[in-house]
Formats: C-alpha cells, sequence, structure tokens
C-alpha cells in the first residue's frame, strides 16, 4: 500500500474519488472548482493534491506549491481512523472543534452550512478508504 498521501496514493484517490457519483456528481451540479492539498499537522506542507473541475479530479500527486483553496491537515493517527472508519457529520463537528482537523485553508464554516458541499466532503472519507 502506498504512504497516505503520496503521489501514487493521490492518484489512486483521484481514480476512487471519479468512480463515486456521490462526489463527482454531487460537485459538478453545484460547478464545484478547487485545488485541496491533505497532510499531517505539524508540517510546514501538505503532502498531497487534488485539483478538481466541475465536481472531477483532473490532476492529482504530489503538493508542488499550488495556490490552495482547501489545506485540511490531521495527525496520522486521526486521518487512519477516519479513513478506516468515515466520519459522520457529528464526528466532522467533533474533529473540527477539537482541532484534531485543521483547515489550514478553506473555510470550514460555509462548507459544513452548505448541504451540497458537507455531504459530498463526508462521502470523500469513505472514497479514502477504498484507495
Amino acid at each position: 500500500m502506498a504512504e497516505l498521501f503520496s503521489a501514487e496514493w493521490m492518484n489512486r484517490f483521484q481514480e476512487e474519488w471519479n468512480k463515486e457519483p456521490d462526489l463527482f456528481e454531487t460537485l459538478g451540479k453545484i460547478h464545484f472548482t478547487s485545488t485541496i492539498a491533505y497532510g499531517f499537522e505539524g508540517e510546514a506542507a501538505p503532502r498531497g493534491v487534488l485539483v478538481v473541475e466541475e465536481g472531477k479530479v483532473v490532476r492529482s500527486g504530489a503538493y508542488n506549491n499550488e495556490p490552495l483553496n482547501w489545506d485540511l491537515r490531521a495527525s496520522q493517527e486521526n486521518w487512519a481512523k477516519w479513513i478506516a472508519k468515515g466520519i459522520g457529520m457529528m464526528g466532522l463537528g467533533l474533529a473540527y472543534t477539537t482541532r484534531k482537523l485543521k483547515f489550514e485553508v478553506g473555510d470550514y464554516g460555509a462548507m459544513v452550512s452548505d448541504p451540497r458541499m458537507a455531504a459530498p466532503f463526508i462521502k470523500t472519507f469513505s472514497v479514502m478508504g477504498r484507495v
């Protein structure tokens, strides 16, 4: 298995994302286009990145100083737990308020208050579990 958020892992995440209609169709309907980075708390930069256009991931790999719309950070242990078990709205809220999940870039409040974005965001954790 590839190391979490490595270029290889991110490429597999792209494949799984683009197979999941609850992600690409839902986000496509709201014309969601963003560059999303993932990494570990305490590190200077994220490790992996997805470029999403109209809900579909069009590019993935190692972070290479791209301008970001979202930069999500957590400990390796927390990422592993959420990837293995998924996360619901309550778990997401708890992770955010206890600072276990940090949004270095991006507006958590705006995302979670919009069900068109919140539900797909939660879905990404189960999709990660298929990588």
